[in-house]
């Protein structure tokens, strides 16, 4: 009987967590991959974990422990050669589009993620975990293990680099 009561609240949790955290881990694989079926697989083999391992994560941590799971199968798959033979050179960005953005908006939303594409993979993750996911630098700084000042001298870096790839894009350069 207490078994089935656990499991009943395990699966009740799991599915709150899903509810809550799905878009962003959808999100989060998305600004990483730029590919909306490797970000949808990327979100089922994260929850996937998470009902395998779930219990394991303390209470309050579940979002850093998701999002931290989707960086991580999000580099696996950069790392894959066929990935990097087919995909690294694609120069289509596919955008998840809103129904009530303008056409302006939509492209001003592709110049920028064109751009964040083109950082490199550690600030390309903090610019996304601090900006498209609201994680504060000390948030980031638990999440990847690393110190507080190397997240904050990445994050200051890319906003630097974004500024000047925006720039020569603007310019045509």
């Amino acid at each position: 009987m207490e078994e089935s009561v656990r499991a009943q609240n395990f699966n009740e949790q799991f599915e709150r967590l899903y509810e809550q955290y799905a878009d962003d881990v959808l999100r989060m694989a998305y600004f990483y991959l730029a590919d909306r079926h490797k970000a949808e697989d990327v979100c089922q083999d994260v929850f996937v974990k998470l009902y395998t391992h779930g219990e394991a994560i303390a209470p309050g941590r579940e979002k850093a422990w998701l999002l931290r799971v989707t960086v991580n199968c999000c580099r696996d798959l950069w790392r894959g050669a066929w990935l990097k033979r087919v995909v690294l050179g694609s120069p289509s960005l596919d955008i998840m589009p809103s129904q009530d953005e303008s056409i302006e908006q939509r492209e001003e939303k592709a110049e920028l993620m064109r751009a964040i594409q083109k950082l490199p993979a550690s600030f390309r993750e903090t610019i996304l975990l601090h900006y498209y996911q609201g994680m504060g630098i000390s948030e980031i700084a638990q999440m990847l293990n690393l110190p507080e000042g190397t997240i904050s001298s990445r994050l200051s870096r890319a906003r630097k680099k974004l500024e000047v790839l925006l720039k020569e894009e603007a310019t045509g350069e």
